[in-house]
């Protein structure tokens, strides 16, 4: 099924990429996206975290959303998405709900890299400082919610961004923990448009930042 992405990439790096294992917590319209293209670029391991349901507000976005999804929990959505595009792939499920006290269980495999698509604060930050503290490549993607331009969209260091509140509040952090390490983010330069308490969202936003998150992992994967 990799004929014509090995053409690219030559086989010796579509194995590379074969023997990788992608941690992926948050599977919404931005980690569907990214689980999706990395499944068909060649990942066969791959570890899906997301405590949530589908529901029929994700219809709009997110891959796993369809009315024959609603109510399944997003992991096990997604893992039938996976293995019915390749069989072959071998893929941990967990119903999960990630925080300070759950971290640590996540990893107990040999984890190579790690998205954080979740929209959780106090989960992403023990998420980047797990992945800091063990050496584990990461990204994480931060809002795409209230936005219209995908071409906006950018993958940087998050003392880099603009225009993304909930950056703005991952830049403040990064700098009064005195973190001096790259802190890698799929981010917006767009100024999101103002909705009320509820979040608005799009159908091309979020799929292409997850799509941009597996471009970046990939081509970091046999650089």
């Amino acid at each position: 099924m990799f004929k014509r992405l090995e053409l690219i990439i030559g086989n010796e790096k579509l194995e590379t990429i074969k023997s990788k294992t992608v941690l992926i917590i948050g599977i919404g319209g931005v980690g569907g996206a990214a689980v999706e293209a990395l499944i068909r670029s060649g990942i066969h391991n791959i570890i899906l975290v997301d405590f949530d349901i589908v529901e029929e507000s994700n219809l709009n976005r997110q891959r796993i959303a369809m009315n024959s999804t609603i109510g399944m929990k997003k992991v096990e959505a997604m893992k039938n998405i996976i293995l019915d595009i390749n069989e072959c792939c071998n893929v941990v499920a967990n119903d999960l709900l990630v925080d300070e006290n759950s971290i640590d269980s996540l990893f107990k495999e040999n984890i190579d890299y790690v998205i954080d698509a979740c929209d959780d604060v106090k989960a992403k930050k023990a998420i980047i400082n797990e992945c800091l503290k063990r050496k584990i490549k990461f990204i994480s993607s931060m809002g795409t919610g209230n936005k219209l331009d995908p071409s906006l969209l950018e993958i940087v260091d998050i003392r880099k961004t603009s225009n993304d509140p909930l950056a703005r509040i991952f830049r403040k952090w990064v700098k009064d923990s005195k973190i001096k390490e790259k802190i890698m983010v799929l981010s917006s330069r767009e100024v999101p448009v103002k909705t009320g308490n509820v979040v608005g969202s799009t159908s091309f936003v979020p799929n292409s930042a997850g799509l941009l998150i597996a471009s970046y992992v990939i081509r970091d994967i046999i650089k």
